[in-house]
Order: structure tokens, then sequence, then C-alpha cells
């Protein structure tokens, strides 16, 4: 057995890109695995006096690792962003919550000690790979028992099922989807994701016929595409139901299909004595609960009890709760369930409004969490969602 002491781990940077909407919107046409370098080198530029030479690995979430993100996307990222050969890749799918996870194996290297500079993030381009992949194939024993088939349930066909078995109204739903909107949209007008987000560099090329030549337009894109002023209880009620005849599940009360990208850097308090670093935040605590797949979307409340008691802390101890918006319908049936205070979930809105790029979100929603604890000086943040085939993950963050 190995004698080495758990460590705390630290996170010393938090970036992100924009998020852009799926299929037609600002990254329609941009890689995923360059969104992946432009969170890497701006997590990278947050820590100006790190050796880069010391990071070990680099740890990305990606929930369809295929395509434009396929062939290892987190080694590929971390070459192309310029950090040495040294610095290994891997990528890791937990679906929605591939990006936490991320992070949480990479504070796990750190806490036992088998490193001490990590790389963790999380990319995905719903433009340019679609939900279920270019070639999705299930496994042909899901249908052969009846407690299976809910693994080939589409993920709006499990919300409708939590919303009937947790009693959550249509009405509910589109309300707590304007509040997302509204709550985001006040966000980005006073600036809060400024500390979070790395502007990008957008080059667009279109023909100039006059000169026969191709010219380069280039812009910056600040903001999240996703939230919209015009969203309203009575235009979201003329939506029609998406996944059941008589459901209450609409695109107007679901997430954003999106495309995103971001990067955590996590070292030990070795490096944070050795260049004189000042840690954004401590990674505290990281769980994993199994739930029924056909209710995937209540894994949260199963997820967040075990992450808490893992830190020792209680519920109430909570400040902020980055609870993911995959669907209203599950989002509020969790906060019903466990009794959230709804004061701190999603105080600056969440994937409904802001997008959802699956295997980002978690590392996305993590620099959400490690920035807005600093500026409103709270204590203790939460990362949460449900994932597909029925789970839920949680991890905690605390500010120092």
């Amino acid at each position: 057995m190995s004698n080495k002491q758990v460590q705390d781990a630290y996170i010393v940077a938090a970036s992100r890109t924009p998020i852009g909407k799926a299929p037609r919107g600002i990254f329609k046409n941009t890689r995923p695995d360059e969104l992946l370098v432009h969170a890497i080198r701006s997590a990278v530029a947050q820590v100006p006096g790190l050796d880069t030479k010391l990071i070990e690995d680099a740890i990305i979430g990606c929930a369809i690792p295929e395509g434009e993100q396929g062939l290892n996307v987190a080694r590929i990222g971390a070459l192309l962003a310029g950090l040495p050969n040294t610095v290994g890749g891997v990528t890791v799918n937990r679906f929605c919550a591939s990006g936490v996870t991320a992070l949480a194996m990479a504070a796990d290297r750190i806490r036992v000690g088998e490193s001490d500079v990590m790389i963790a993030g999380g990319c995905e381009s719903m433009s340019m790979v679609p939900m279920m992949g270019n070639k999705p194939s299930l496994s042909p024993h899901i249908f052969e028992r009846d407690e299976n088939v809910g693994i080939a349930y589409g993920m709006g066909l499990t919300a409708e099922r939590v919303a009937e078995r947790w009693k959550v109204s249509r009405e509910a739903q589109d309300q707590f989807s304007v509040e997302s909107h509204r709550k985001a949209l006040a966000a980005q007008q006073s600036g809060e994701f400024n500390d979070e987000i790395a502007a990008f560099m957008l080059n667009e090329r279109f023909p100039d016929l006059a000169s026969g030549e191709v010219k380069v337009k280039t812009r910056e894109i600040a903001l999240d595409e996703g939230p919209r002023q015009d969203t309203s209880l009575e235009g979201l009620a003329k939506l029609r139901p998406v996944f059941a005849n008589k459901g209450s599940v609409t695109a107007g009360n679901s997430s954003q299909t999106s495309d995103g990208a971001g990067a955590l850097i996590v070292v030990s308090e070795k490096i944070l004595k050795q260049f004189n670093l000042t840690p954004l935040a401590r990674f505290v605590s990281f769980a994993v609960r199994g739930v029924p797949p056909e209710i995937m979307g209540i894994g949260p409340k199963e997820a967040i009890p075990a992450a808490l008691k893992a830190a020792g802390l209680k519920q109430d101890d909570l400040d902020w709760i980055e609870l993911n918006e995959a669907f209203a319908a599950q989002a509020l049936a969790v906060i019903q369930d466990l009794g959230l205070d709804v004061s701190k979930v999603n105080p600056l809105g969440g994937a409904i409004a802001l997008g959802h790029p699956l295997g980002a979100t978690g590392a996305i929603r993590a620099s959400t969490v490690v920035h807005g604890l600093r500026r409103r000086n709270l204590k203790y943040g939460m990362v949460t969602m449900c994932v597909g085939t029925g789970m839920g993950a949680a991890g905690i963050i605390e500010r120092l």
C-alpha cells in the first residue's frame, strides 16, 4: 500500500468559452477541439507564473467522443493549445456529467498525491456531432427485459415520466423557463459572467464575387447566445409538446442544444507555495448515484446527499447550487424532493437559457461556481446534474 497522505486539491484557474446555440448558432462551423484549445489557453493565462511542464495530464469530458471530437480530443486539445509534449490527455464520458467527472478525477489525482498539476475540462459541439452520435447502435439485449427498456428512452421521454410521477405541471415548467431566461439576461447585463468567459475571436470566411477572393471577417464573441429577451409565459404556452402527444415537455422548457468548452487547473498545496499562487477554490467532494433509467432526471436527488455526506456538510451549508436544467420538469422535481432553497439554485440562470453543451457543461458550470462564490463572498457551491441512462452527479467546491 502507498504511504501517501490525502491532500487538498486547489483550483487556481477556471475559464470557459461563450456557449453557442446548435446547430445554427455562432459556433456552427467551429470545431470542438478549437473551443477546447481556447478554454485551455485561457485557463493557463490565468496563472502566468506556473510552469506548464509540471502539468501531468489533461482530463477532458465529452459526451459523444466521435467525429470532430473523437480520437482522444483531450490529448489533441492539449497539444494544439501549445502545452509541452509531456502533458498527457484522456477523454472521459459520463454523458452530461462528463465535465464535472473530469474535474473530480483531476482533483483525485492531486488528493492521493500522484500528481501536483492537472488540467480538467470538457468540450462538446452539438452542431457537428448529433445527440446520439453519427451511428447510434443500441444493444438488442436492452429490449429483452422490461427493466432495461428505459435505457433506450430519449431524454425528453424520461422528462415526461418525471413530470407525470412528480406532478410537475406545464405551467410550472414554463414559469421556470421564464425565470431561467430572466436571470441569465440580468447576469449578462450586469457582467456576472465576465470573470469566467474568455472572449472568442470568430473568423468567418465568405467569397467576394467582385474580386474572386475569399475574405475573412473577424468578430469577438463574449456572451452566451442562448438567453432570449422575448421569452414569455404567453409565448411558451403556445409551444406544442415534443416528446409525448399529451405531454408537458416542450422545446421552451428544455435545455438548449449547444456548443462550448471549459477548462480548470487543479494543483497541490506544494505548487501553491512553490509558485506563490492564490487558490480560487478547493475541490471538496464528488458523488455519483444511479436511478432507474426511465426517470434519469431525478438523479441529483440521490447524488446531492451523498456529496454532502462525503464533505461533512449539510444542505443548508450550500450557498450556490448549479442544478443543470436538462428539463424544467426534472429540475423542479429535484428541488421539490430535496427542499432546495430556490434562491440559491442557478442564480444566473441555467441550461434552459444559457445552453447545455453536454460533456462541457460540468466544467463550464464549475467555472461559474468558482468565480461566483468569490464575487459574492460566499463559501460553498455545488455543481450537479442528471445523467443519461439513469445517474446523478454532484461536486462540491469551497471558496478560500
